[in-house]
């Protein structure tokens, strides 16, 4: 009779311990394929109805909830069939029962409850989370008191040493996870250098101002409104660009923006009124022509100007700092231009291509104006843009000074040498790799 309830305590203590091994491999799997689980692909799911994908988007919103949840059940699950483990083998072995037991469930719960299922959640965890979520949301829902409980003690602990939770970090994470993955998928060659060039051009929108894109006033043409109306015709045709500033007295005070088929319908129909064409020309007012100037501060993001530019139906604006003092001009062309790269058409006269040329020992001649952005662009290098626009800025910010012609500097792991330069700007650089 002995035998038979012993066998039977046996019998019944491994079924348990399998059970609960079988349970902590679900919680295992579970936490790894609901943290590993691609948001957006179960984002994609649940739009399509899937209930599974609606309850894992849910968990992973709370995801201390989540992870306080699992845990506990986890723990739960492998120090009772510890103990259970424990017990059998002391009764059957004496004192050697417990170094059996140790070693038994530590092999069991590594393999089977801890590798096992987390290989296999990492494997396929869309499809693994999916199937878990909504046993793990009525499992959160059981736990809630526990869990809350645990949490507070947790946040209690940080506090101490000054650590808080960021609520808005999750969406910069997602962001993060978005451009990491672009770049990761380009090193492995599954992404191509300018699809991977225009995605993340497109992410980087709302984190870059327009003064770091923008034309420089010292670059910008304008017209003179003083100027004869036969010489203001005449410039605004010579011009590569459609639209021009207009001012008076000073480029600081700008009356207008002047567009070249408002001007030539102007003259049009100043000459169909009037007896010549001399007379047409005298009664021109270029400021009545122009178009309102459009003003921004140069704080603005790109991703915000863009949306302004569309909603205001315009392509253009002229920038101003703090002072009101302007600093150059921006067109919807040059924000596109971060996404696509350069946009040129028949009308452009500069060639671009001259800003980078690769020099005979490996480097390249850099126009000094060519922004920091667009030579990583070309070459994927990684230089710095947190503190310079332009490759000569970056030069005189870690210089400290403004170079002379024939200086070189070795800063960031690249080698910079300025080629020539003009008055106080620095045009033509030589950078190298070191």
């Amino acid at each position: 009779m002995d035998w038979i309830v012993a066998h039977a305590t046996f019998v019944l203590t491994a079924l348990a311990v399998t059970g609960l091994l079988l349970l902590s491999a679900f919680f295992s799997g579970s936490e790894t394929a609901l943290t590993a689980a691609s948001r957006g692909a179960l984002k994609g799911q649940s739009d399509k109805g899937s209930r599974g994908a609606k309850a894992a988007l849910a968990i992973t919103d709370d995801r201390e909830s989540m992870i306080g949840a699992l845990l506990l059940g986890n723990n739960v699950a492998n120090i009772l069939s510890a103990s259970l483990t424990t017990a059998l083998l002391t009764d059957i072995f004496g004192a050697n029962g417990v170094a059996l037991a140790t070693v038994m469930v530590t092999a069991l719960v590594l393999i089977f409850a801890e590798v096992l299922p987390k290989t296999l959640a990492i494997m396929m965890p869309v499809a693994f989370a999916v199937r878990v979520a909504p046993a793990i949301q009525l499992m959160i829902l059981l736990f809630t008191p526990v869990v809350t409980t645990v949490r507070a003690i947790v946040r209690g602990i940080l506090r101490l040493f000054g650590m808080r939770p960021d609520p808005g970090r999750q969406i910069l994470a997602l962001r993060e996870e978005i451009a990491g993955a672009i770049s990761l998928g380009h090193s492995e060659g599954a992404v191509e250098k300018e699809d991977r060039d225009r995605l993340l051009g497109a992410l980087d929108l709302s984190d870059r101002t327009v003064d770091e894109i923008m034309r420089h006033r010292r670059e910008t043409e304008m017209i003179d409104a003083d100027l004869p109306a036969e010489e203001i015709v005449s410039r605004v045709l010579a011009s590569s660009h459609s639209r021009l500033p207009v001012f008076r007295g000073s480029d600081e005070n700008i009356l207008g923006v002047i567009h070249a088929k408002d001007l030539l319908r102007e003259v049009e129909r100043l000459d169909h009124i009037h007896d010549s064409h001399q007379k047409a020309m005298e009664s021109l007012d270029i400021v009545k022509v122009s178009m309102k100037p459009y003003f921004i501060p140069d704080t603005t993001t790109l991703d915000e100007q863009m949306r302004e530019f569309l909603k205001r139906r315009t392509h253009f604006a002229l920038v101003v700092d703090e002072y009101g003092t302007l600093q150059g001009l921006i067109t919807l062309e040059d924000i596109l231009e971060e996404i696509v790269g350069e946009i040129t058409d028949e009308f452009d006269v500069v060639d671009k291509s001259n800003a980078l040329k690769k020099a005979e020992d490996g480097g390249y001649l850099v126009d000094g104006s060519m922004t920091i952005r667009d030579l990583n662009r070309a070459t994927d290098w990684a230089l710095p843009d947190d503190e310079a626009n332009t490759v000569a800025g970056l030069v005189i910010h870690e210089a400290q000074m403004i170079p002379a012609q024939g200086q070189a500097f070795s800063f960031h792991g690249f080698r910079f040498e300025v080629v020539t330069r003009r008055e106080n700007r620095l045009t033509r650089i030589k950078v190298r790799k070191l």
